[in-house]
């Protein structure tokens, strides 16, 4: 098995085998479930092709609170099973599918009653701690404890004393859910899968009412051509309703978008050794360890305006800095924020009005023959969700398809992580470079890591930072366009890295120098980087600006008015 790269050769090679022959499967859509759906199939053994119209994990897979947990909340919802199975995944991911991108995190649970919530609480946390124990497998975090108030003061200084009576802490865990996503379509190339991004599907082709393949039109060339296969997997979260109008007729599955928003603040505006999840009136409220950062979320309101840019207004972020600000002793102000992104959550239409109580749990359905579509769901359960689809898959065609094996399919990267982290000193001292960031790379790349070493060891240059964003090397620019599918800066700035809400120049001081280091593997000249160093500001300003608005239909309209790179025709 290769290492997958998805540099810009292989993109052609991809659109080039698909074009060429029918495959078993053609996956639209590539977010989490997306590339999940790919490489389930690819590891069964079915030949398959990937489209993503945008950059992979564009929509909400890189807009998540970047969580991998069970869902506390959901258990007073009685939704035992729903937990159970996130747990069982969350297990999987640490110790055995990707141990280099999936960590554990700690988090405090500040209470406010005397009496009966303590017990309350401690059982619940519990019941999670219970239900976290996999099938031959621990939980891969350590278990609750109780602490007093003053214990709980010792972790989380920054907490206000008279906000709570005592604390419980518990594990869950934390992923970088784009670097994820890109991860898992590299693992499915390498075994054998064509995956290619800014490839937008524009029509179903059909033999009466089976569906056959799609028509494809390449974003960047403007080209259209036919990819075919026996099978198409819908897997586009809250553009489904948009895919499936393609078919025609009333579809089987309904979503809706519900907006979750996210602050970054640097780590030290808040005094804590662990995270915090606080309880809202209509949900939970995290501040999530983040590096040097915080992130702090999230909100939960209907969104009915643009999918592909949901804006957050002056009200979403004032809303989260009041309530993280009833607990905090030294409260944070807008001047804090480094950085503002905002996700939709596709959820699946019931018959709740409010959004937060909508279903998580996901649907696979076969509207009509040669198609899946598959829907709702959460980050965690990305696997479950993908072994559902390809099994549905499997019904429609023709020949036995052997069962998922992805639970025992570790990514790009997991193999060797640990003995190579147990190496780190030695790495750092043959490679020059200093521990610290040998760690951090362990931590992006795990055992990939030597490909991103010997672009240093080519180059010492790019062994240096990036001159006003020094958490990343100048080498991972170049290896997000010649590895990773990078096309564009923004895909750069705000996925494979995430500058863009890490500094508080939201990447605009390192624009130049990054478009500078990707011209070359992408064979821009300098009208090219100038272009996309042009878009790129532009983008950052109309969020800004968005970001002062009080209304979402204020903040939308201020979005949009940011011109794409890679401008999206409307589906003809």
């Amino acid at each position: 098995m290769g290492k997958g790269a998805l540099g810009p050769g292989e993109r052609v090679a991809a659109l080039e085998a698909m074009t060429a022959q029918e495959l078993d499967l053609v996956v639209v859509g590539g977010g989490v479930v997306g590339a999940g759906v790919a490489l389930d199939a690819v590891t069964r053994g079915l030949d398959v092709g990937l489209l993503e119209a945008r950059d992979f994990a564009s929509g909400t897979s890189s807009r998540s609170s970047k969580l991998i947990h069970g869902g506390l909340r959901y258990l007073e919802q009685l939704n035992f099973e729903l937990v159970r199975e996130a747990l069982q995944e969350r297990a999987l991911l640490l110790q055995r599918i990707a141990p280099h991108l999936v960590r554990p995190v700690p988090f405090l649970f500040p209470m406010t009653h005397f009496g009966w919530e303590r017990p309350y609480v401690g059982a619940g946390v519990a019941l999670y701690d219970t239900l976290g124990f996999a099938s031959g497998l621990n939980r891969g975090v350590p278990g609750h404890r109780h602490l007093s108030r003053s214990r709980a003061l010792r972790l989380a200084p920054a907490l206000k004393k008279s906000s709570f009576t005592g604390a419980v802490q518990y594990w869950d865990a934390q992923v970088d859910d784009a670097r994820y996503v890109m991860t898992m379509l590299r693992t499915a190339a390498g075994y054998g899968a064509h995956v290619a991004q800014r490839t937008q599907v524009i029509d179903f082709l059909r033999e009466g009412e089976r569906v056959t393949g799609v028509r494809v039109r390449d974003l960047e060339s403007g080209a259209e051509f036919d990819v075919r296969a026996q099978q198409v997997v819908n897997a586009t979260g809250v553009w489904t309703d948009d895919i499936q109008e393609l078919v025609g007729g009333r579809g089987q599955i309904h979503v809706r978008s519900s907006k979750g928003i996210h602050l970054v603040v640097p780590r030290d505006r808040i005094h804590s050794r662990t995270g915090i999840i606080l309880r809202t009136e209509k949900s939970v409220l995290f501040v999530i360890p983040w590096g040097r950062h915080w992130i702090i979320g999230t909100t939960d309101t209907e969104w009915t305006l643009d999918k592909a840019h949901p804006a957050a207004s002056r009200v979403d972020i004032d809303y989260l800095l009041d309530h993280v600000n009833a607990v905090l002793s030294v409260p944070l102000s807008r001047d804090d924020v480094e950085g503002v992104y905002a996700g939709l959550r596709p959820l699946l239409s019931g018959e709740s009005e409010e959004t937060s109580k909508l279903s998580r749990e996901h649907v696979v359905a076969h509207p009509v023959p040669g198609l899946v579509m598959i829907a709702g769901g959460k980050y965690t359960t990305y696997r479950v969700m993908a072994k559902d689809a390809v099994d549905a898959v499997a019904h429609g065609l023709d020949q036995r398809v052997p069962r998922s094996c992805t639970d025992r399919v570790p990514l790009v990267g997991a193999e060797g992580y640990q003995a190579l982290w147990n190496s780190r000193h030695r790495i750092a001292h043959e490679s020059g470079l200093h521990v610290a960031r040998i760690e951090h790379l362990l931590q992006r790349y795990g055992s990939l890591i030597d490909e991103v070493l010997a672009l240093v060891e080519r180059d010492p240059t790019l062994g240096r930072p990036l001159n006003g964003a020094d958490d990343y090397l100048r080498a991972e620019i170049v290896y997000a366009a010649t590895h990773e599918g990078a096309r564009h800066l923004n895909d750069v700035l705000t996925r494979r890295t995430h500058i863009s809400i890490e500094t508080f120049h939201r990447g605009l001081a390192v624009a130049q120098e990054a478009a500078e280091l990707m011209a070359e593997p992408l064979g821009w000249d300098g009208e090219h980087v100038k272009r996309e160093v042009e878009y790129y500001s532009k983008r950052v300003e109309a969020e800004r600006l968005s970001q002062e608005q009080d209304t979402d239909q204020e903040a939308d309209a201020i979005r949009l008015g940011a011109p794409e790179i890679v401008p999206l025709p409307d589906r003809t």
